[in-house]
């Protein structure tokens, strides 16, 4: 693949720019090294991953890569001291942080020569991202599945407003899975892309397969964002969602919610297959994905289409 020059490609060193969300219980080291082989930037997903657990995909990842790969970590995370030390001394090059206040953990990865973007869904928030000194911002959209902003802007919405406000490379995310939706995030101001629900349904990815066909079949209309008043979350609709909704529809607490969310929910629905009873996260553009592919091939359709797309704009202009 001819590489692209551009602000992100030239800050992680890589080929293309489309990164791929470090999503949890998908992003392992399989999925991971799959999209840096193939010229965008892997990142594993530590928000499902102990502390040996992450360790292990870092140096499974090494192993089968000499690309760049970076890990995605949630601020929130419990034993946010261990990950950011094992990154460290495992030599981890690009960390993405999420779900929580960068300023935080910032300077000890810049200080470790790590480069540092930071997840957000506001304008308030990639201002104060930028402030705590990363070195790019993801403005993720309300489409985007998992865990999303409260403020409920989309990703057309949002990522004008964020290219307007910071100076610092910008990705686009939410709603993101194929050259089209790269090329109307460059038209907006976007200098990259990072991309989740596309590689959730791809073959190295670690989710079990009932979710995966799950995610092929889902239609216009099949997810939804709610646990607003924990973490807000996008999921499809399905038996434990419906408890969820029926028990926000007549006021729970915030407590009955966090004993009905329980523990490993997650977990229970992604990794292990229960697509009753489990946690299923996924993005609104779940319903345009209709195939289980390659991470490869997935990425090189993405820009291949992309710059197909801008060939035809621009010439179409030049007439």
């Amino acid at each position: 693949m001819e590489r692209y020059t551009n602000r992100v490609t030239q800050l992680f060193n890589i080929d293309v720019p489309i990164i791929q969300a470090g999503m949890v219980w998908t992003s392992g080291w399989r999925l991971a090294s799959a999209v840096s082989n193939a010229g965008g930037l892997g990142l594993l997903g530590a928000g499902s991953m102990y502390p040996e657990v992450l360790k292990e995909h870092i140096r499974k990842c090494k192993a089968a890569t000499v690309k760049p790969f970076g890990v995605n970590v949630p601020l929130l995370y419990p034993d946010i001291d261990k990950l950011i030390s094992i990154i460290i001394e495992e030599g981890v090059r690009i960390v993405f942080t999420s779900a929580g206040n960068p300023a935080t953990w910032t300077s000890r990865l810049k200080d470790n020569g790590i480069t540092v973007v930071h997840v957000v869904s506001s304008v308030k928030f990639a201002r104060k991202a930028e402030q705590a000194g990363v070195d790019a911002v993801v403005a993720e959209g309300f489409e985007a599945g998992g865990h999303n902003g409260r403020e409920e802007t989309t990703t057309f919405v949002l990522i004008p407003l964020v290219r307007d406000a910071v100076s610092i490379p910008l990705l686009a995310a939410g709603g993101i899975a194929d050259g089209r939706g790269i090329l109307a995030a460059e038209a907006l101001g976007a200098d990259g892309v990072q991309v989740g629900s596309r590689f959730a349904a791809s073959t190295e990815a670690s989710l079990h397969d009932n979710f995966k066909q799950k995610i092929v079949e889902a239609g216009e209309g099949d997810t939804m964002l709610t646990m607003k008043q924990l973490t807000p979350v996008r999921l499809i609709k399905n038996k434990f969602y419906q408890q969820v909704a029926e028990a926000e529809q007549r006021g729970a607490s915030v407590e009955e919610l966090k004993t009905l969310l329980g523990r490993a929910r997650a977990k229970k629905g992604m990794f292990e297959g229960d697509l009753d009873e489990g946690e299923l996260e996924i993005g609104q553009v779940a319903a345009a994905i209709h195939e289980i592919k390659p991470a490869a091939e997935i990425l090189n359709s993405m820009w291949s289409d992309y710059l197909a797309l801008k060939r035809k704009m621009c010439n179409g202009i030049d007439g």
